[in-house]
């Protein structure tokens, strides 16, 4: 009887709750899906190869739910590593505060894209075709006002609900999530030189973005999940569209190994180490420091150990990003003589690899000198682990 009321109580499908609610879930879970593997791990740092259908269906969806461009998503991306916690960082929690991250990471976004300087730099290689810049460009926001309609002609007047679902989902857990809480909070297994961790070992609902600590040790890498236990859903898709044909494999990690018939640092040597420079200093807390602790403090209380256990994991989180407790702990335990010596051998190590400029000539030299000095040390750990540095190489994995 009355057919417009009907249609906005019903739409076009006439689902009921539960299928429209799994439908939204598969529809932000495509957008995932794009903003993971085409913007991030494609686009961006060039781990992987798709197909070009699958590009274009990417940057479609991306345009139609979203209303993002992949120029101004990589380029803010690439010029986020490129600053880490800097002040030209983006959206550092560590420069703009947590709340503000968290909670209007798509502000920072917004200012960050009308900013032409950066678009220019770090947008280069991105898609540039009549597309592009006809309809995409040109109409920037017409795809999400497109999904309001498509929306609620499937669903009815819910479909504005599903609207705002997928409107904020990846302002929230992309821009927020990810950007905000990936800096400020979770576990970390490299020690690079910004606050990134891991969140979790497994949420589905963020595409394997959730091992932000691995993905900022190995930017190239597309596989993110590292470690035992770490689930990246991310990966498991590309691994699929790999058999399908639809994705090639580009970068993933080299694996470290150790060559035991090797007994000198050469250009092999210095490959393993720079790959795997964060790896490395995390086997130099867990080899040199943690033993040192534990023989230093071999008749601890179980309270002492506790700040032995959370002192070896700050070890792993640059210093710059010590709170106040965190940092009297580090006073405690650096009071000690031998602590002292491995941690400036450990800054020493550091400043090889991260000197610029320099040639893998004068990197070889400098790490001879590093394991001569290390040996005469008279410290056991700290010989044991400058010879087995001497027979780091790379092994690639298969996939």
């Amino acid at each position: 009887m009355y057919p417009l009321l009907d249609f906005l109580d019903k739409g076009l499908l006439n689902l009921s709750a539960w299928q429209i609610i799994l439908i939204t879930f598969i529809a932000v879970q495509i957008t995932l899906s794009g903003v993971s593997l085409y913007l991030h791990r494609e686009q961006t740092h060039r781990g992987i190869k798709m197909h070009p259908v699958l590009q274009h269906f990417y940057r479609f969806w991306l345009w139609f739910t979203t209303g993002m461009l992949t120029k101004d998503w990589v380029a803010i991306h690439r010029k986020h590593h490129a600053f880490c916690e800097t002040e030209d960082d983006p959206h550092s929690p560590q420069v703009h505060g947590i709340k503000k991250v968290l909670f209007d990471g798509v502000d920072l976004y917004t200012q960050e894209r009308k900013n032409q300087e950066t678009l220019d730099k770090y947008g280069q290689g991105t898609p540039d075709d009549w597309l592009e810049r006809n309809i995409y460009t040109r109409f920037h926001y017409l795809g999400i006002l497109l999904l309001a309609v498509v929306n609620v002609t499937l669903f009815g007047i819910i479909g504005l609900a599903v609207f705002a679902i997928q409107v904020a989902w990846i302002p929230f857990f992309a821009a927020g999530v990810i950007n905000g809480l990936g800096h400020f909070m979770g576990y970390r297994n490299y020690r690079t030189d910004d606050s990134s961790q891991n969140l979790t070992r497994f949420a589905f609902f963020i595409y394997g973005e959730e091992l932000h600590n691995n993905h900022h040790a190995f930017p190239a890498s597309c596989k993110f999940a590292h470690k035992k236990g770490e689930h990246d859903i991310g990966w498991y898709t590309i691994r699929l569209l790999n058999k399908l044909g639809l994705c090639e494999i580009k970068k993933t990690i080299p694996e470290l190994c150790i060559d035991s018939q090797s007994q000198d640092i050469n250009n092999e040597t210095v490959k393993a180490l720079v790959t795997h420079k964060y790896n490395v200093l995390q086997k130099y807390i867990n080899d040199v420091i943690k033993p040192q602790l534990n023989q230093e403090y071999s008749q601890a209380s179980k309270a002492m150990r506790r700040k032995m256990r959370k002192y070896s994991r700050l070890l792993s989180l640059d210093s710059r990003y010590l709170r106040r407790k965190s940092r009297l702990l580090h006073s405690q335990f650096n009071s000690s003589e031998t602590i002292q010596i491995l941690m400036s051998y450990k800054q020493e190590l550091q400043a090889i690899w991260n000197k610029s400029g320099q040639s893998t000539e004068d990197m070889i030299v400098a790490l001879k000198a590093w394991c001569q000095k290390a040996e005469a040390s008279g410290i056991q750990m700290l010989q044991e682990f400058a010879r087995s540095m001497q027979q780091y190489r790379l092994q690639l994995k298969s996939v």
